[in-house]
C-alpha cells in the first residue's frame, strides 16, 4: 500500500513559507528604491495568501487539537497583521514613517509565527494522521491558488469569508498586480 507519508506535510510546508517571509522582511529592511519596493510587494503577496490558507485550513482543524483559545488568538493576530500590512501598503515604502510601523509590523508577524509554530502545529504533528497533513498541503497550496494578493481586513478572518470573497478579491488583486507589473516594465 502506497502512503503520501514522503512528500511535504502542511507543518513543513509552512515552515518553508515561514523562513520565506523572514528572508523578505531582511530584504525590504536592507533594500532601497524599487529593489525595496518590490521585495515588499512579495512580502505582501506572500502574507496575504499564507494567511487566507492558513485561516481556510489549518486553523479549523487546529481548533479539534490545539482548542478554540489558541485558534481564536491566531486568527486576532492575523486580523491586526492585515490592517497593518493595508496600512503600510497604502502608505509605501518611500513615505515618511515607515520604517517604524514596518518594524512594529515585522514584529508583530515574527511573534504570530513562532505562537504558531510552538502552539499549534506541535499539536497538530502529534494528533493528526501523517497522511492528513501531507493532504493538508495540497488543500492549502489550492487555497493559496485563489486567494487575494493584498490583505482585505474586512473581508474577515473566518474560513466561510474566505471561501466567499476571497476567489473575486483575487481576480482584482491578481489583475492590480498585474497592470502594475506592466506600468513598471513600460517605466524600464
Amino acid at each position: 500500500m502506497t502512503t503520501v507519508q514522503s512528500e511535504q506535510d502542511v507543518i513543513e510546508l509552512l515552515l518553508s513559507q515561514h523562513q520565506q517571509i523572514k528572508a523578505l522582511f531582511t530584504r525590504v529592511n536592507q533594500s532601497t528604491g524599487e529593489q525595496r519596493r518590490d521585495a515588499f510587494h512579495e512580502l505582501t503577496r506572500l502574507l496575504a495568501v499564507h494567511e487566507s490558507a492558513e485561516e481556510q485550513v489549518v486553523h479549523p482543524a487546529a481548533r479539534n487539537d490545539a482548542g478554540d483559545a489558541v485558534v481564536e488568538a491566531r486568527l486576532q493576530e492575523e486580523n491586526d497583521a492585515k490592517r497593518a500590512l493595508s496600512e503600510l501598503y497604502d502608505l509605501g515604502v518611500e513615505s515618511p514613517g515607515f520604517d517604524e510601523r514596518f518594524a512594529a509590523f515585522e514584529a508583530a508577524v515574527l511573534s504570530h509565527a513562532l505562537h504558531e509554530e510552538q502552539e499549534e502545529f506541535p499539536l497538530l504533528r502529534t494528533k493528526t494522521d501523517p497522511d492528513a497533513l501531507v493532504r493538508m498541503a495540497g488543500a492549502v497550496r489550492a487555497a493559496e491558488a485563489v486567494s487575494p494578493t493584498r490583505p482585505h481586513p474586512a473581508a474577515g478572518e473566518n474560513p466561510v469569508a474566505n471561501l466567499i470573497a476571497g476567489p473575486p478579491l483575487a481576480i482584482f488583486d491578481r489583475t492590480r498586480d498585474a497592470v502594475r507589473d506592466w506600468r513598471q516594465a513600460q517605466k524600464d
